[in-house]
């Protein structure tokens, strides 16, 4: 079962996704700091079981593990919407009440990308 990060997993992933590169333990504490204490071994353990999770990859260089996401943070978002949709029986109703409630920017993008499907199931 997918389910959404905690916290400070969360907090791990988007500087991994808004920094859009390879960066140690080390980095990440150090940005982390900026809002709020947190032990280096925390953040060690907590990129550990990402990567344990798939969420992380990681590649040993000297003596430092140097992580990166394995997805975008979309991809994320998708996988959890996706297996938020398995959850109900009736995914046209729970399509209908995420639709009454998104911005039209957001239905824009929807539409967009329905098209972008279509046309990629047509060619």
């Amino acid at each position: 079962m997918l389910r959404g990060f905690g916290d400070l997993e969360a907090e791990i992933m988007d500087r991994f996704w808004s920094w859009d590169r390879p960066a140690t333990v080390r980095e990440v504490v150090d940005d982390l700091q900026r809002d709020r204490a947190v032990a280096y071994t925390t953040v060690t353990t907590v990129a550990d079981i990402l990567h344990t999770k798939g969420w992380l990859r990681r590649d040993k260089v000297g003596r430092a593990w140097v992580y990166r996401p394995s997805c975008t943070r979309e991809e994320y978002t998708a996988r959890l919407m996706h297996r938020a949709l398995e959850t109900t029986p009736d995914r046209a109703g729970a399509l209908l009440r995420f639709v009454d409630r998104i911005s039209g920017a957001e239905a824009s993008a929807l539409l967009a990308a329905l098209e972008h499907a279509r046309s990629r199931e047509a060619g």
